[in-house]
C-alpha cells in the first residue's frame, strides 16, 4: 500500500503523535521498547472488541503510555471514522511497527529522530 492511496493515513499520524510523546517524556524509551509496545497494543485492541482473549498484555510500565494511547486511538475510531475496520487498524499499527524496526538500525532511538519534527 502507497502512501499516498492510503485512506487511513491520519491514523498512522495518530499513533505517531502519541509515540513521540511517550519517547519526549521518557528518555530511556527505545524504539525496541516501542515495537514491543505496539505488538502488545495490537492484542489490547483486539481485547477490547472481543478477540485475543487468550493472549497477555505486558504490564512493564514503560510500555502502558503506548498501549493506552493505540487503544484510545483504536476506540475513537474503529468502526466509527471512515469506515475504518480492527483489521485495517492493526495494519496502521503493523506499518508503524515496522518503520521503527527499519529505523532502529540507525540508533536505539532512530526511530524518535526520524519523527520527531514530522508529527
Amino acid at each position: 500500500m502507497n502512501y499516498k492511496d492510503d485512506e487511513h493515513l491520519d491514523v498512522c499520524q495518530n499513533i505517531e503523535i502519541g509515540l513521540r510523546e511517550q519517547y519526549e517524556l521518557y528518555p530511556e524509551l527505545t524504539d525496541n521498547n516501542c515495537i514491543f509496545a505496539l505488538e502488545n497494543a495490537k492484542i489490547a485492541i483486539k481485547q477490547m472488541f472481543g478477540y485475543a482473549q487468550n493472549e497477555t498484555v505486558t504490564d512493564m510500565k514503560e510500555v502502558q503510555g503506548i498501549i493506552n494511547w493505540c487503544v484510545n486511538i483504536g476506540l475513537e475510531r474503529i468502526e466509527k471514522i471512515n469506515k475504518l475496520t480492527l483489521k485495517e487498524y492493526i495494519t496502521r499499527i503493523e506499518k508503524i511497527c515496522r518503520s521503527v524496526k527499519r529505523h532502529s538500525n540507525y540508533g536505539s532511538r532512530g526511530y524518535y529522530e526520524f519523527i520527531k519534527n514530522y508529527v
